[in-house]
């Protein structure tokens, strides 16, 4: 049945019409024009910074290798590498490795295996005189939370949370550091969330910015956009985290080696009960202020003294273990440190740096003991340490974040 309009919604529908503001479809069509080309601007304002920088870090190369992981590597002549963009560095060639701080004589528990990495797991190499640096993409910048923090660590102080289960040495003078760590595939599961194991050595005291030279494995699936397979690395800041960078993402570090890529996927790995797979990591400051990266037999490079204000004379604290960054609020994160298993497990189930030891003010290689163990929640990460006749000092490190004691 029919139903007439009541009169109050006559009127309404009367007002609407009257004093709705009507667009003419060419001023319609410019709105949108306008707004298209906001977006193209700043879309290409965009690409051309990331543009900018990738000419920056991707060199002219020699050769290019894909490796079976997906991951490209640039062969680039060792004097073109993103170091040499430094003012100070300009004109340069790297510096040749000095004399090692003498040894104390341990005994290592057994012959180390070669490190080896997937680009290189099927005969390909760099040609002497050349660097392998793992090609950036834009997607890799995109996955940045900022174009301008690519490559950087993420603070300490973001909203980032910020674990870690390490050993510490006494505060003193320190003017190196070495240590053997097996390797893992920890599950990492947040957006920019990361776990690794390495070494600190820092410049750490009141009313001076940190300085800081780091080094070991990593798992970080938005920095690499892979499935979060450990890789090698380094760090650098001269300025508590404000510049510095990964690797080779930015000037700083001068690689010396063809035979390692930093970033690049280390195989085989560790597993649970199973075949241990490890590196050792020696870093030690030669008396010219440089700091020189070993890793097993092979010198990877330095970082020059000139990058840092303090860290050139020495280093304060020396540190060894796990950190993971959480991004979850509501509950703690699953990311796993080391192996995902906690220190108790022990042998072949826990990550470990072992032979930990520090080079001393004479340049002498001696023990690292007094570790002062610290954690920020051993119910989801924890760390111990002991001491043996063929491993030295020790730690066993990690655990699986998330689980009914850490919620």
């Amino acid at each position: 049945m029919y139903a007439p309009t009541p009169p109050i919604i006559c009127i309404f529908f009367l007002f609407f019409l009257l004093f709705t503001p009507v667009f003419p479809i060419q001023d319609v069509k410019n709105i949108e024009a306008k707004y298209k080309s906001y977006n193209s601007s700043t879309e290409s304002k965009k690409m051309k910074l990331i543009n900018d920088l990738l000419k920056k870090i991707n060199k002219p190369f020699v050769k290019s290798i894909k490796s079976p992981d997906g991951d490209i590597i640039d062969c680039v002549l060792i004097h073109l590498q993103p170091a040499f963009d430094l003012p100070q560095l300009k004109g340069s060639l790297p510096l040749d490795p000095p004399e090692l701080p003498i040894p104390n004589g341990h005994e290592q528990a057994e012959k180390e295996s070669e490190i080896k990495q997937v680009w290189s797991s099927n005969g390909e190499s760099c040609p002497n005189g050349t660097i392998p640096i793992r090609r950036t993409t834009a997607s890799d910048i995109l996955s940045s939370s900022s174009i301008s923090n690519f490559g950087k660590k993420i603070r300490p102080d973001s909203l980032a949370t910020h674990e870690y289960a390490v050993g510490t040495v006494g505060e003193g003078v320190y003017h190196g550091a070495k240590g053997v760590f097996n390797f893992w595939k920890p599950n990492v599961t947040g957006v920019n969330e990361f776990s690794l194991s390495q070494m600190w050595l820092e410049y750490n005291v009141p009313n001076r910015l940190l300085n800081t030279i780091e080094a070991g494995w990593m798992v970080y699936p938005d920095l690499f956009k892979d499935n979060g397979s450990p890789r090698l690395f380094n760090y650098w800041t001269p300025d508590d985290y404000k510049t510095g960078c990964y690797n080779l993402l930015c000037p700083g570090f001068v690689q010396t080696t063809n035979k390692y890529s930093l970033g690049g996927v280390l195989h085989p790995l560790s597993t649970y009960d199973g075949t241990q797979y490890i590196i050792s990591i020696f870093i030690f400051k030669a008396k010219t202020g440089d700091w020189w990266l070993h890793m097993g037999d092979t010198v990877i490079g330095y970082w020059p003294s000139s990058l840092f204000p303090d860290l050139c004379n020495n280093a304060t604290d020396v540190h060894y273990g796990g950190e993971v960054i959480s991004n979850i609020d509501l509950k703690h994160t699953s990311t796993q440190m080391g192996s995902g298993h906690f220190p108790e497990e022990g042998y072949k189930k826990a990550a470990y740096i072992r032979n930990l030891e520090v080079v001393d003010i004479e340049y002498s290689l001696k023990p690292a003991s007094n570790l002062k163990l610290v954690n920020t929640d051993s119910n989801c990460y924890a760390v111990t340490s002991g001491f043996g006749e063929k491993w030295g000092n020790y730690i066993y490190f990690g655990g699986p974040g998330n689980n009914p004691k850490c919620p």
